[in-house]
């Protein structure tokens, strides 16, 4: 399931890029992450940013769950997306739970999706997380796959623009 993008409105034109190879979510864990993807996908689109590429990995090094371009009047900014959710706070929100280490894996993927597609080099970059805390403190012993798609899909996100930033990049 892809979120798509009309870029018409961009005074350059760009390429969608659909994983070639999609992922195989085989645990519900994995579906579940997938949903949330996909609503913080539509969620940013409402906001007017341009998907770029979605699920982009890169053997050995990582993945980012989006890449979206965000219009400017004067320039454009890449947005590489980190979507993250928590349905317990034992271990804090989700938010939080993109670590210095997370961070970094980000980062690298990120060089390397620039290195691989140099036609983006000119951009301004920036790290997003949006973060899905669908926490139940009532009942612990819930686990991820039982929350409903219904459920998942009314979670309001909670959009930390430029969560993170890299010193060298």
């Amino acid at each position: 399931m892809l979120c798509y993008d009309n870029s018409e409105m961009l005074s350059r034109p760009i390429d969608v890029m659909v994983n070639d190879k999609p992922l195989t979510l085989t645990s519900p864990k994995q579906r579940q992450g997938s949903r949330f993807e996909q609503q913080a996908c539509e969620f940013l689109r409402a906001q007017g940013l341009i998907l770029i590429a979605q699920n982009w990995q890169q053997p050995k090094v990582g993945e980012l769950d989006l890449v979206m371009l965000e219009k400017g009047q004067a320039w454009s900014t890449l947005v590489f997306v980190e979507v993250r959710q928590r349905q317990r706070s034992d271990f804090g929100d989700a938010a939080l739970s993109v670590t210095a280490s997370k961070q970094r894996k980000i980062i690298k993927a990120a060089r390397y999706f620039l290195q691989q597609h140099p036609k983006y080099n000119d951009y301004e970059c920036r790290f997003d997380v949006m973060a899905y805390n669908t926490i139940d403190n009532n009942n612990h012993n819930n686990q991820i796959n039982n929350i409903p798609k219904t459920q998942s899909e009314n979670v309001q996100p909670e959009w930390l623009k430029g969560a993170f930033i890299t010193a060298a990049w």
